[in-house]
Formats: C-alpha cells, structure tokens, sequence
C-alpha cells in the first residue's frame, strides 16, 4: 500500500497550503504518520508526526508554529495544515505510516509520490 499525498502547489511567500495523505482501501487508523520533505539537493527530513489516536503531535524545529498536523479518521485523512509559508519549505512532501513516530524515518513505510511545495519569495 502507498500513502497519497497531495495539495501541493505554488505559493507566495507568507501564503498558505494544506495537504493531504491518504490510503484508498487502506485503514489510517492504526497508524501513526509523518509528514516528511525532500528538497533538491538535500536529504530527506521529517517535517511532523501526529500518532495513530491523534492526541500526540511532534514537529521539526523549522515548522514549529506555523504547521499544523490533524488527523480525521473518519475521512482516513491525514492533513498538514502549512501557515507562512518560506521559500525554504519549497520540498516535495511524503508521508508514510509507522506503528509510532519514531524519529528515524527508515521506521516509516508504506511511501508515496509525495506532492511538490514551491514557495516563491
């Protein structure tokens, strides 16, 4: 199974964006997922978690404040909600699935295509 992501796009600086991971078919529920990001020329890093109840969320120093992660499993939706946005956030977006957030994302499976953020300044 792979997680989709999506609700990427271009935005300005200081604009805003939501996106969305889900599994048609698969149940998030069990799951905790992270939201994880890849710009060009640079490693893979871990953006948000949010565990698989929804009451324990970590962030990466960098977003703390201006993203919000939620989880709706009614929907079997996953969102990260991204406020005042920098062009240092232009990435392209993973989630993945994990039995908890674990800080190392090679504890994440389930990856997809990710969905591709770009910041203009």
């Amino acid at each position: 199974v792979q997680l989709q992501a999506y609700g990427g796009g271009l935005v300005q600086a200081g604009g805003s964006l939501r996106l969305s991971c889900a599994a048609p078919g698969f149940t998030l529920d069990y799951y905790a997922i992270g939201w994880f990001r890849q710009a060009p020329g640079k490693e893979r890093e871990g953006v948000s978690c949010i565990s698989s109840s929804g009451g324990s969320t970590n962030y990466a120093d960098s977003v703390k404040g201006r993203f919000t992660i939620s989880r709706d499993n009614a929907k079997n939706t996953v969102y990260l909600q991204m406020n005042n946005l920098k062009p240092e956030d232009t990435a392209v977006y993973y989630c993945a699935a994990s039995v908890r957030c674990y800080s190392d994302d090679l504890n994440f499976g389930s990856w997809g295509q990710g969905t591709l953020v770009t910041v203009s300044s």
